[in-house]
């Protein structure tokens, strides 16, 4: 830690740390702190100084559009009635019009979400208070989920051990 409480650059030792990198290669996530020199010395902004790296070519590419000016797809043409926003501009900027273009766009966003997110609800963080309660709630809700499916596989054993689990774990609630 530098004098300021901040971490020192990992590069040079000297100076503070005021960029951190992360990268993910086949799972694996690293972190990086350096400052800006040393993350300019190693190329970290060239990406954001690029003309051609624009946020149409990074969600043309999620979206399975080739990302190029022109090139235009049926779904491109789109509006969302209720803002006038058109998917297109979303391919553009990264950004919807309103909260109702999620629902106009739903059948090309929640793919793109999924991909993103791992998942296409919305959960929010947690307050440090009753966070208990709203984990084993979330928990619940995603046992059950894993139940009715082993249920429509018909594999049965499978399902009565999440059944065995969700009772655990509702008896636990009722203690608390």
């Amino acid at each position: 830690m530098s004098a300021q409480g901040m971490p020192v650059c990992q590069r040079c030792h000297k100076n503070p740390a005021q960029v951190h990198l992360s990268k993910v290669v086949n799972g694996e996530k690293s972190e990086r702190f350096l400052c800006q020199d040393c993350a300019h010395q190693e190329g970290a902004f060239n990406f954001m100084l690029a003309p051609q790296f624009t946020m149409q070519h990074v969600l043309g590419g999620l979206i399975g559009q080739s990302g190029y000016p022109g090139t235009r797809t049926q779904m491109d043409t789109r509006v969302c009635p209720h803002c006038g926003h058109s998917f297109q501009e979303f391919a553009d900027t990264g950004r919807l019009g309103c909260d109702r273009c999620y629902e106009v766009f739903a059948d090309d966003l929640n793919p793109l979400i999924l991909r993103l997110h791992g998942r296409v609800e919305h959960r929010g963080k947690l307050p440090a208070r009753g966070a208990r309660k709203l984990h084993a709630k979330r928990e619940l809700e995603q046992l059950r989920e894993s139940m009715n499916d082993a249920i429509k596989r018909e594999a049965f054993e499978e399902a009565a051990q999440i059944r065995d689990k969700i009772k655990a774990i509702e008896k636990g609630e009722d203690r608390a």
